[in-house]
This record gives structure tokens, C-alpha cells and sequence, in this order.
């Protein structure tokens, strides 16, 4: 029952982590906030670091759920998971991903 929790955790760690990244880049940030929204350097810089925490905590999450070997492959199978679905997201519904701007602000 933990391992299911910690897993759970680890996907939404590897959405949140895509969506931030994707969310980096100035094409998909105006995809999402508006086509007038300028992406600052800063903004950037805070909404990888937060991608990169989350896709840190997503393989922390990971090896808490399993033993090394079985935590890796499913680290990575998050990763490509949470890839595809950030990607048909922004592909059909980009305005969904909206609440992940929040890091940027403040």
C-alpha cells in the first residue's frame, strides 16, 4: 500500500517536473499564459529549477517505492510517460497546464 502512495507521488512529481520544463521555453509559455506574455530570463531559470527538483523528487519517490534496480526503469518510465502527456497537452489543451505557472510568479 506505501509503495502505491510513493508511486503516485513520483508520477505527479514527473508531470509537474515536465510541465514545468516545458513551460520554460518561450513558445509553449505563450502557448499556455497568452500570446502577448513575454517569458524573462528569471521566470526561466525558476521554472527549471522547479522541473528539475520535481524530476529529482520523482526518482526519490521511486527508489523509496522499490528496490534500485526496479526503482530506475520505473523512474524512466515515468519520465517518458509524463513527456508524452505534457506533449498532448500542450498539443490540444495547453491552457490546462495554467496552474503549473504559478512558480514563475513572485
Amino acid at each position: 500500500m506505501a509503495e502505491a502512495i510513493w508511486l503516485c507521488l513520483a508520477a505527479l512529481c514527473a508531470v509537474a517536473g515536465m510541465g514545468w520544463l516545458a513551460l520554460s521555453l518561450e513558445v509553449h509559455w505563450r502557448q499556455v499564459v497568452g500570446r502577448d506574455a513575454v517569458l524573462c530570463g528569471g521566470v526561466a531559470v525558476r521554472l527549471r529549477r522547479a522541473g528539475g527538483l520535481a524530476l529529482v523528487l520523482c526518482a526519490v519517490c521511486c527508489f523509496i517505492a522499490d528496490r534500485p534496480s526496479m526503482a530506475v526503469l520505473v523512474w524512466w518510465m515515468l519520465l517518458a510517460g509524463a513527456g508524452l502527456l505534457i506533449a498532448q497537452v500542450l498539443a490540444w489543451r495547453a491552457h490546462w497546464l495554467r496552474p503549473l505557472a504559478f512558480p514563475a510568479r513572485g
